[in-house]
């Protein structure tokens, strides 16, 4: 239902606009003070906003495309209307009756347009976009009155439609917008319609930074976050290129000369890496149609922002919620893993895909041909899989080689510790740090398994180990477990209770499902430590939330069992030597990281049709 704090006032269309929509305009058709106008009603607001760029507007998705209309009827798209411009986009229809709807979202614009047009910066920098979803009655003609009665020469404000609800359908899911038609006693329509009102802030890179509701929509916080993602772009063109956004000409670059730290990628011989493959590998990576019920891509269980992995899920949940029984291991230098999944299943990217499409608790997908008939049908796909593989096309191979090729770019180095070790460049990590892989190589024994080389390091020996993590989870040896019940506050319930009132976790056994050796239960392969601070929460099951309690854990000498690894035992290590260890392992983040989630924000969503 609609969003509002007051009563509905119901007044009549006035040619095809309603009069809600005349005295919205009217209320701020000359500008009052700074401050004057609120949401919902017009007044100051409430409280005092914070300066601009003294806070961070996370991206919260890739604003979506659709085909559209503008006031002459002129086709056009949404990306088209977006290129260049921090985008201001609200959906509304003219017949609405609400006042604390629609026409709430037009006062607001308005005085919005008339504080940008009294600002060169933002003027140039800013387009508001007004989007109906009602096209039988809003046409062309009815947004054309609009635009003359909102005067948009002050700004840039565009009034758009669309040719049809079949067009309308697919912008209006992208953009969460559900909306119901109102009908009468006799079934008959009222020309009204539910919904929720929400307007969207959209930067440069087409990514959502906002989303207002009526309770918050106000020309003082819009234009307060305008101003932030404005300094933020001065702020990263003043950095440089250590944080500018890479295309996918710089990942082919990256991966072909690797950052400090790190060797040459390893890249198979019948599957070179090529611009269009990689263009095309990521966009699969984020396509959610890649899934069973189109509900779940590649990167919702491996987040950019999150390390390429997940922080809120000690275990991945995948497709209708079903439990998937192992944390989402990070795919940054995944290039040079020589085994693939904790349990060192597949040793091939190309391969490796195929695991999680076709698990019913991870994408869904009933077989190999039916995801494949799918993609075919896809009209954005059209082409792509023929520029990147000839007359191949698509196939289960090209398909694995294509994602393959874009996870092989996910190359990340010359970190604080690379350019203090490899690089020869005195001051570039902490004492502590310096201290802390003193320890790391010698009495902590940390690099018996996570391997430091002469001129780089991948922190691995590819090996498989038993710590005792797996053992400790599969026997039910492990007393009281800490539960949180809500954010940041826990308690301890001992095991056997938490048994009673909760599902069993599915039994794991490591390698020993792949090979059937006894030997091999409870082993899981070794982790490159590379971006480790980014990546929590740590081990195969997601146990350990910070970098701190991996270090305590090893400290203890890991959970003795039967075939417990032997180079796992008791470490004599102070709080401040833990302190250290944790301090190194805070100096491996490298310094493009940054740069590979900004890519990755960037990347193609695919076309609903």
């Amino acid at each position: 239902m609609r969003e509002s704090l007051s009563g509905r006032q119901t007044l009549r269309p006035v040619g095809g606009i309603a009069l809600a929509l005349l005295i919205a305009a009217a209320a701020v058709a000359r500008e009052p003070p700074s401050g004057s106008v609120s949401a919902p009603g017009v007044g100051r607001l409430q409280f005092e906003p914070p300066v601009p760029g003294s806070y961070a507007l996370p991206p919260l998705g890739v604003a979506a495309d659709g085909a559209v209309l503008d006031e002459e009827g002129r086709a056009t798209r949404l990306h088209q209307l977006y290129d260049g411009k921090v985008v201001v986009l609200s959906f509304i229809y003219g017949a609405c009756h609400d006042a604390e709807g629609c026409p709430l979202s037009l006062a607001v614009l308005n005085q919005l347009k008339m504080r940008c047009g009294a600002d060169p910066e933002l003027a140039s920098a800013t387009r508001i976009l007004t989007l109906s979803f009602d096209p039988e009655r809003d046409t062309p003609e009815v947004m054309r009155r609009f635009r003359a009665l909102f005067r948009p020469e002050q700004a840039d404000w565009r009034f758009l439609t669309t040719a049809s609800t079949r067009e309308l359908a697919p912008i209006l899911e992208d953009y969460d917008q559900a909306i119901r038609a109102e009908y009468d006693e006799h079934g008959e329509t009222t020309g009204q319609f539910s919904h929720v009102l929400r307007v969207f802030l959209i930067d440069r890179e087409k990514r959502i930074r906002n989303v207002y509701s009526s309770s918050f929509l106000h020309a003082d916080v819009v234009l307060n976050d305008l101003r932030t993602l404005l300094l933020e772009e001065t702020a990263v063109a003043a950095a440089g290129s250590a944080v500018v956004r890479a295309s996918p000409v710089d990942l082919l670059e990256l991966a072909e000369h690797p950052p400090l730290g790190l060797p040459a990628v390893p890249v198979p011989g019948d599957n070179p890496l090529t611009r269009t493959k990689i263009d095309l590998g990521r966009k699969l990576f984020f396509d959610r149609r890649l899934s069973r019920n189109g509900t779940v891509s590649c990167a919702m269980c491996h987040v950019p922002e999150q390390g390429f992995t997940s922080h809120e899920l000690a275990t991945a949940v995948g497709i209708e919620g079903r439990t998937v029984r192992r944390n989402s291991p990070t795919i940054y230098n995944v290039a040079y893993a020589r085994r693939l999944f904790h349990d060192g299943r597949e040793d091939r990217l190309e391969q490796q895909i195929w695991g999680p499409l076709l698990a019913a608790n991870e994408m869904g997908n009933p077989s190999v041909g039916r995801l494949l008939q799918r993609i075919e049908g896809l009209v954005d796909y059209d082409g792509l899989f023929e520029q990147a593989f000839g007359s191949r096309g698509l196939g289960m191979e090209t398909l694995g080689m294509a994602l393959a090729s874009y996870q092989r770019t996910l190359v990340s180095g010359n970190s604080p510790f690379d350019r203090w070790h490899f690089g020869g460049k005195g001051g570039g990590v902490s004492e502590a740090a310096a201290r802390g892989f003193s320890l790391f190589a010698g009495r902590a024994r940390c690099a018996a398994c996570h391997l430091v080389d002469r001129d780089h390091a991948l922190f691995t020996d590819h090996q498989m180990h038993n710590t005792g993590i797996g053992y400790l989870r599969s026997m039910g040896t492990r007393g009281q477990v800490e539960v949180e019940v809500a954010p940041g506050t826990t308690v301890e319930l001992n095991d056997e209770f938490l048994a009673a009132i909760s599902e069993t976790p599915p039994n794991d056994l490591g390698r020993y499902e792949i090979t059937r050796d006894p030997a091999d239960r409870w082993k899981y392969k070794t982790p490159s430590l590379r971006n480790v601070a980014l990546t929590r929460p740590y081990m195969h099951d997601g146990s350990l939330g910070t970098l701190r309690d991996v270090v305590e854990f090893y400290r203890a000498g890991g959970v003795p069992n039967e075939t417990l690894d032997p180079l796992i035992a008791p470490l004599d290590l102070n709080p401040q030597e833990v302190s250290d260890l944790v301090a190194f392992l805070e100096a491996l983040t490298g310094d493009n990281a940054t740069q590979l989630v900004r890519d990755a924000q960037a990347a193609p969503i695919g076309d609903p049709r």
